[in-house]
């Protein structure tokens, strides 16, 4: 390893002249002696901790072979979380930065890229702070390959998702939802709040996580649509996600007579599903109940997301601590809405009509089943 003063054209460089592990030689250029000569020290602690960076490795490899090579080694991941990361590569990521060699992949050029995407306006906030974040860990694997130095993903908070503060709904809000769905899905409405159970939650329950005589729910599964209309039931995304609910004892009744009217026999039947028995799709839920019910009650542009942070401020108006708020939400980390609602009370009964029978309907899941 040497260093040696050379003269161009235009200025003076510094020439380091290095040897890999198996004996090839290669050569890094610095406007200073100064900054050659840290460069110099840090690669013999690489060499002495064994953490030699191929110097061609970086210059042969694109982010696009990377990026497939990283997806292709991600075998546990959720198929949902696989057609999220495949978009975000293949809209907002790769465009850009995919020819690009992992040498050339600056901070300068990173922020380039990110602050590109802000510009536009779409993707959302969030969105890009996905992508950044998805860049960074992918770029992290190269660090650990060997393949680059550092990580160029330096920009602070870039990471972090910042959602603007959602309306939380009162309980008379969430009473006149209830009363403007089908008697079918009222009792959705209910546990979404009172239960705080998240929408794929709701539609992956099962007959047999359901412990009346405890009156307890056990978040096991959830049922996740993905874009060519199939349907997968699989686990939550993260331990804190798989829990057990107490279920308020006003709602037990409702959740029998659910059970009785609507659910089949079989422990395996779906708790919530189309009304032809399929399972129960995000999208036709949203435009089909969702959104006729927050007109009529005159709540539009609430999502039913929302109203988890309804039942967990409830729960937070009782004396509830952070940690059993956390279970409660299935959160691995502090919910955000600290706001303390009006005094729990008991949503209003609709009269309902007809027998309460055991008809109800089994369940398949699969793309022609259309909620």
């Amino acid at each position: 390893m040497s260093i040696e003063r050379r003269r161009t054209d235009q200025a003076t460089v510094y020439d380091v002249r290095l040897r890999t592990v198996d004996g090839r030689q290669y050569k890094r250029s610095f406007r200073t002696r100064r900054e050659a000569e840290n460069f110099a020290a840090q690669e013999r602690a690489n060499l002495a901790r064994g953490l030699s960076i191929d110097p061609w490795a970086g210059r042969t490899t694109t982010l696009a072979d990377l990026s497939a090579s990283w997806m292709a080694t991600r075998v546990g991941l959720r198929p949902r979380t696989v057609e999220l990361y495949s978009s975000l590569l293949r809209l907002h990521i790769l465009p850009e930065l995919g020819g690009a060699e992992l040498a050339k992949l600056t901070p300068a050029r990173v922020r380039s890229w990110h602050a590109g995407l802000l510009g536009k306006g779409r993707p959302g906030p969030i969105s890009v702070a996905k992508c950044y974040r998805l860049l960074k860990s992918i770029l992290l694997t190269a660090v650990e390959d060997g393949l680059i130095a550092r990580n160029p993903c330096m920009i602070k908070g870039a990471s972090a998702e910042r959602s603007a503060e959602r309306p939380i709904a009162t309980i008379d809000q969430v009473d006149a939802l209830a009363e403007a769905v089908e008697d079918r899905w009222r009792l959705m409405i209910l546990l979404a709040t009172y239960g705080v159970l998240r929408l794929g939650e709701l539609a992956g329950l099962t007959r047999r996580r359901i412990d009346l005589e405890k009156g307890t729910v056990s978040v096991v599964e959830q049922l996740q649509e993905m874009h060519d209309g199939s349907c997968h039931v699989g686990p939550p995304k993260t331990a804190a996600g798989r829990r057990t609910v107490a279920i308020p004892p006003h709602l037990l009744p409702e959740l029998a007579c659910h059970l009785d009217r609507y659910v089949g026999p079989e422990p395996e039947a779906f708790v919530f599903t189309s009304p032809e028995g399929g399972p129960l799709r995000r999208s036709n839920f949203r435009t089909r109940v969702w959104l006729p019910a927050t007109k009529a009650a005159g709540v539009e542009g609430l999502h039913f997301h929302d109203l988890r942070h309804t039942g967990n401020t409830l729960a937070a108006a009782t004396g509830a601590s952070t940690k059993e708020l956390m279970v409660r939400m299935g959160h691995a980390q502090s919910p955000r809405h600290p706001h303390l609602p009006t005094p729990h009370r008991r949503p209003r009964r609709r009269h309902r009509t007809g027998p309460v029978g055991s008809g109800g309907q089994g369940h398949q899941v699969g793309p022609e089943a259309r909620a």
